[in-house]
């Protein structure tokens, strides 16, 4: 046997044993736990700029509060304003389509939504930073949203 041959059997060897060292994730196991918010729509309304978010709660446990400071920033990448939403309650497994009207905001000129932080995340068993940390953002607008 040669060298080359021992090294590649020794190496295939040390892969297999890796492999079988990682913890599988079971068919049908829960995904882990998330709170997902989707910018879903920006329309303009009587009073400026309505968004309307759909959030599901996959943290486990029932949040009694949830607010988030967002950042609208403008065409031009500029910080036009800081506002907070409250998602109030939040049971958990439930999705929520919540809207907010954001007065004197053209929703035109809105090229980006950043989730600042998470003023309040409360609920029994949920740590405070649970609301960022676990936090999965998407849209379905042209608007970049995100943390």
């Amino acid at each position: 046997m040669t060298s080359s041959t021992t090294s590649l059997r020794l190496l295939t060897s040390t892969l297999a044993m890796s492999l079988a060292m990682v913890p599988a994730r079971a068919e049908g196991s829960a995904p882990a736990p998330a709170l997902t918010l989707e910018l879903n729509a920006a329309q303009p309304s009587d009073k400026g700029c309505r968004l309307t978010f759909l959030i599901n709660n996959n943290l486990g446990a029932d949040l009694s509060k949830a607010a988030f400071e967002i950042a609208l920033f403008n065409e031009a990448g500029i910080v036009g304003r800081l506002t907070v939403l409250d998602f109030k309650n939040l049971p958990a497994g439930k999705t929520k389509v919540t809207r907010f009207d954001l007065a004197g905001t053209d929703c035109t000129k809105v090229s980006r939504v950043l989730i600042n932080s998470a003023t309040e995340c409360a609920g029994s068993g949920v740590e405070p930073a649970a609301c960022m940390r676990k936090l999965k953002t998407d849209t379905k607008t042209g608007i970049v949203f995100g943390v």
